[in-house]
């Protein structure tokens, strides 16, 4: 069994933001496995399909961003989800926007999300997809970076980082290596 968690905010003001790319890659995982968020539980939205025979439990958590580990922890003991396939989908202001860059393990970086899950689940040692946002050209703080809309002409941009995460995301629910999704993703990013 495969948890695969998108990280965001779960009011309707923050739907476009840069916070939410996890939020809407999943949504891109959700609808190339054919399935909607139709359950509420442990803290998160979540969406359940089947890949290759093995169930994959796709979630949106509602404990908004800064608490993600609490919904994380919980998906991960009632579903008994082994840390090797924890994936999480999220946001990251050191990537160029639009860049993404997957990893077996890692720390928390800059994001109080990724900070929840480490604190709360106590691991470090899962994937993650990271989708770049920061934008050179843009110098505010990152508290309001993160937390402003996606601009209308890198909307285009974005739908594709998202969509390039969800294949990602499936092929690892699909049984491959986190090294082969790497090895495909990372380059062509």
């Amino acid at each position: 069994m495969y948890l695969i968690v998108g990280l965001g905010n779960p009011d309707k003001k923050y739907e476009k933001t840069f916070h939410n790319v996890g939020y809407m890659a999943v949504g891109d995982v959700a609808e190339k496995l054919g399935v909607k968020f139709k359950k509420k539980e442990c803290e998160a939205l979540i969406a359940e399909a089947f890949v290759g025979g093995e169930k994959v439990i796709i979630a949106r958590p509602v404990t908004y961003m800064n608490n993600s580990g609490r919904a994380v922890k919980q998906l991960m003991a009632k579903y008994k989800i082994a840390p090797s396939n924890l994936l999480v989908i999220y946001d990251d202001y050191d990537l160029p926007k639009g860049k993404l860059r997957i990893r077996a393990a890692g720390s928390a970086g800059t994001h109080n999300g990724m900070r929840s899950i480490l604190g709360e689940t106590g691991l470090k040692d899962f994937a993650r997809i990271r989708i770049g946002i920061r934008d050179e050209a843009v110098n505010i703080p990152i508290v309001d970076y993160v937390l402003s809309e996606v601009r209308k002409e890198d909307y285009a941009l974005f739908i594709d980082a998202c969509g390039k995460a969800a294949e990602a995301a499936i092929e690892f629910a699909q049984g491959k290596t986190i090294d082969l999704v790497m090895g495909k993703f990372n380059s062509n990013a």
